[in-house]
C-alpha cells in the first residue's frame, strides 16, 4: 500500500510538473527504482507512466501543427518513430549494471538542459543560422536519446527546433509535443515486445499523471514558474547524487 502511494503521488505531482514546467521523469523514475523496480524496468514503466500528457499537449496546439506542412510533419513523425525504436532497443541492449552506471550521468545532463534550456535556446536563436540540411540526423539522433532516456526531452527537442531555424514559440511547442508522443510510443511497443514494462504499476501512474496533468493545466497560471523550476532542479541535482 506504500509503495503504491508512493507512485500514485509521484505520478500525479509529475503529470502536474509536466503542465507547468516540465521535468515529470525526475519523479516517477526515481520512485520506480526506490520500490524495488529494476532501473531498465524502471525507465521503460515511467516512459508509459507520462506517456498521456504529451497528446494533451499536442493538443493544445493543434492550430499550429493544422497550419504546418504535412510533408515536413510526417517527415518529423517518421524519424521519431525510427530514433523511439532505436533508442529503446539500445535500451535492451545495455546491461542492467552499465545502466546503472549512466544513470547518475543521465539525470545530471537532463537536470543541466532543464536549468539551462532557456539559454540555450536564446543562444542558438541568436546564432541565427539554420541547419536544416542536417535536420533528419539531428532529428534522428534526439529522438534516440528520446527513446532511450525520456528525461529532458522536451528541452533537446526545442534546443533542436532552434537549432533548424524555428522562432514561433507555440509551433515549437506543439511539434515538441507531437514528436514526444510519437517517440514515446514507438519505445513503449518496443518495451512491450521486450516485455520489461511493468503494467500493473504502469496503470496506476497513468491515470494518476493524467490527473495530476489536469489539475496543473489549471493552476500552471498561478504559480510563480521561476520557483517551480528551481523546486525540479533541486529534485534532478538531489536524484543525481542519490543515484551517484
Amino acid at each position: 500500500m506504500f509503495d503504491l502511494i508512493l507512485l500514485s503521488s509521484a505520478a500525479f505531482l509529475a503529470g502536474a510538473l509536466n503542465s507547468i514546467a516540465g521535468g515529470g521523469s525526475f519523479l516517477t523514475f526515481p520512485a520506480l527504482v526506490f520500490v524495488g523496480l529494476p532501473p531498465i524496468t524502471a525507465n521503460a514503466t515511467s516512459a508509459v507512466a507520462v506517456f498521456p500528457g504529451y497528446l494533451s499537449g499536442a493538443f493544445g496546439f493543434l492550430s499550429e501543427l493544422r497550419s504546418y506542412g504535412l510533408r515536413q510533419l510526417t517527415k518529423y513523425i517518421l524519424l521519431a518513430i525510427i530514433g523511439g525504436v532505436a533508442g529503446a532497443l539500445l535500451l535492451l541492449v545495455t546491461p542492467g549494471e552499465t545502466f546503472k552506471i549512466i544513470i547518475p550521468y543521465l539525470l545530471l545532463f537532463a537536470t543541466a538542459l532543464f536549468a539551462f534550456g532557456d539559454k540555450i535556446t536564446v543562444y542558438l536563436a541568436s546564432k541565427g543560422k539554420s541547419q536544416s540540411s542536417k535536420s533528419w540526423l539531428l532529428t534522428l539522433i534526439v529522438s534516440t536519446y528520446g527513446g532511450y532516456f525520456n528525461g529532458g526531452l522536451g528541452i533537446v527537442l526545442l534546443a533542436l527546433f532552434s537549432v533548424l531555424g524555428y522562432r514561433d514559440l507555440n509551433l515549437m511547442n506543439g511539434l515538441k509535443n507531437a514528436l514526444s508522443f510519437v517517440l514515446t510510443a514507438a519505445s513503449i511497443v518496443t518495451f512491450a515486445f521486450a516485455d520489461i514494462v511493468d503494467w500493473e504499476l504502469a496503470s496506476i501512474m497513468m491515470v494518476s499523471a493524467t490527473i495530476g496533468g489536469y489539475f496543473g493545466a489549471r493552476i500552471a497560471r498561478r504559480l510563480p514558474k521561476q520557483q517551480v523550476k528551481i523546486f525540479i532542479i533541486l529534485i534532478g541535482l538531489g536524484m543525481s547524487a542519490a543515484f551517484f
